[in-house]
């Protein structure tokens, strides 16, 4: 059997430890992402997910616990190795695009790959086949001030995936945008996600978006319950 994509254990993070306003907001916890699989996150604001999030992502490191990406242990390797593996191996979506206003859709897609060392054309063509799956390759040529928010959003779920990272990391990826639209992005994110086979831990408000994720998760007094 294959490795988890993302395995958490015994992950444990407070803030301001030993002081009278110490605060505990994750408690031993433990989570397996296999291939493929798709996770919902379900948290009111406050709860930790982010923090869950950025400790997974290797953004932010937990007071004890470890975090394996694809079988290898993160445990306690350097700022410039973790930032390689999250480069290659994860992608992000938050909330608010954070797509760069001064290039075009196309652009903001292409960057991270050249990055990463990958020769423009082909980072061009990826990009292009992209907003393709998610249906805004029309829209390729404009910069972030002419797309709407449903737009926006789309040509972020196309940068995370740019690299062709193993675990997608979304926090609340559809957040900003009415309801209408929200089924709609998180529809073409799903299809996305399934289309390329990669696991994924998506934190959202919302129990329908939830219900259509393999597994649904609950944080709540920062331990992870089965919905």
């Amino acid at each position: 059997m294959s490795n988890p994509t993302l395995e958490l254990s015994g992950i444990v993070k407070g803030y301001n430890a030993g002081r009278e306003n110490e605060v505990q907001v994750l408690r031993q916890i433990d989570l397996s992402v296999g291939e493929g699989e798709v996770v919902a996150l379900v948290a009111p604001s406050g709860a930790g997910k982010s923090t869950l999030l950025h400790i997974a992502g290797l953004l932010d490191t937990a007071d004890t616990g470890v975090v394996k990406i694809a079988g290898q242990d993160m445990t306690g390797l350097s700022d410039r190795k973790r930032t390689a593996i999250r480069r290659e191996d994860v992608g992000f979506i938050y909330q608010f695009h954070h797509l760069l206003p001064e290039f075009t859709a196309l652009e903001n897609i292409v960057l991270p790959q050249l990055a990463n060392g990958v020769v423009r054309a082909l980072a061009a063509e990826r990009a292009q086949d992209l907003l393709t799956r998610v249906g805004v390759a029309h829209r390729a040529d404009h910069r972030p001030a002419a797309l709407s928010g449903g737009e926006q959003q789309r040509v972020a779920f196309c940068r995370a995936l740019a690299n062709t990272p193993r675990l997608l990391l979304a926090d609340e990826p559809t957040g900003n945008l009415d309801p209408g639209t929200s089924d709609q992005v998180f529809g073409a994110l799903m299809e996305l996600v399934r289309g390329t086979g990669l696991s994924a831990v998506i934190a959202t408000h919302n129990l329908e978006l939830a219900a259509r994720m393999d597994r649904q998760l609950r944080l709540q007094d920062g331990a992870l319950v089965a919905l």
